[in-house]
């Protein structure tokens, strides 16, 4: 996250908002929290997307999402 993006690979493709669907359950599943609260702001029909993380702070959001990236590449 050198560059203040995370790169992450769905199984879903890119029609009907599948894709983005994926990413909202994803990132609220890996953050700990309700997808409604994951909201895309920019991107819907691109694959560069930028969210909004609703009831967390940024530093919680970026702990919990490196400490899943440490498990992951771990296991």
């Amino acid at each position: 996250m050198d560059d203040g993006t995370w790169k992450i690979r769905l199984h879903a493709p890119p029609v009907e908002g599948k894709a983005n669907r994926e990413l909202r359950k994803f990132l609220a599943a890996t953050l700990g929290i309700r997808p409604r609260a994951v909201t895309l702001t920019a991107g819907e029909s691109s694959r560069t997307k930028v969210v909004a993380i609703l009831g967390l702070s940024l530093r919680q959001v970026l702990d919990r999402l490196r400490t899943a990236s440490e498990t992951q590449t771990r296991g």
